[in-house]
């Protein structure tokens, strides 16, 4: 698994909704793990790189599975014409580099997988390395970070309290109107009239979760929406196509939500 440490060269733009950056920052001056809950497309990911910006370290990203093993993070003997070489994982890179290590949805990954990054979560801050002998201590810098989405929890796919009581928590969700709005216009480029009635659709749109929408539009959707109405496709199309059909299959809550979107831009 080749998974490249990035630097953002930029500030990633980001709009606090807390004081989530002031306890991050206090999290990675004192090598505490950090644990970001919150549901899908809220602005996770890009906390996380507005956050390496600031504290000026590489992030190495990992996208979690059910396939995801331990070999994946720590690394493994590749068989070449001349012979075996050690590849180190990407975790192993991270801390050995002092990068941020970002396990994203760190709920989908196997148990057996996730009891690897333990000792890296507590004052010992070292990775054994079982298959070539090596306890690895964690460069100035390096910083574990996980998340995952409350909203998908199940009594399988939830973290052990074992493993949770390792992290500091910061719980974010989906910004009050007023920021969403300049998110949304910084990050597509469509006026604010238009974004101020995405937005007001966003939250109509939320509320239908009480009716049996499992997944409710995110932020990115919303952005998604706007950059197709800014590149000059109708407002009603852009929202069938970046809202109503990525949400739901089911046709009563499609075309309840093709109401909502009618309505709001007739």
């Amino acid at each position: 698994m080749q998974i490249a440490a990035i630097r953002p060269a930029d500030e990633p733009f980001y709009v606090p909704s807390g004081d989530e950056v002031r306890i991050f920052e206090q999290c990675h001056a004192r090598n505490l793990a950090v644990m970001l809950k919150g549901p899908t497309g809220c602005g996770k990911t890009r906390f996380i790189e507005h956050m390496a910006w600031r504290l000026d370290r590489p992030v190495i990203t990992i996208s979690c599975h059910d396939d995801l093993t331990a070999s994946d993070l720590v690394g493994r003997f590749l068989i070449r014409h001349d012979g075996t070489v050690w590849q180190d994982g990407p975790l192993t890179r991270a801390v050995r580099e002092g990068a941020i290590c970002y396990l994203d949805e760190i709920v989908e990954a196997r148990q057996d997988t996730v009891v690897v990054l333990h000792p890296l979560t507590d004052y010992r801050r070292v990775l054994p390395v079982d298959k070539t002998g090596e306890l690895i201590e964690a460069a100035d810098g390096f910083q574990l970070v996980v998340s995952y989405n409350p909203g998908y929890q199940r009594m399988l796919k939830d973290l052990k309290p074992s493993t949770r009581q390792r992290f500091v928590a910061l719980d974010l969700g989906f910004p009050p109107a007023e920021r969403e709005i300049r998110i949304i216009e910084h990050e597509s480029g469509a006026d604010r009239p238009t974004v101020h009635a995405l937005v007001t659709l966003g939250q109509r749109l939320r509320a239908l979760q009480d009716r049996g929408l499992a997944e409710v539009p995110s932020t990115r959707l919303l952005i998604a929406a706007a950059r197709l109405i800014a590149s000059g496709i109708e407002a009603r199309q852009a929202c069938y196509a970046a809202l109503v059909s990525p949400l739901s299959d089911d046709a009563a809550l499609a075309g309840a939500m093709r109401d909502l979107v009618d309505a709001t831009f007739v």
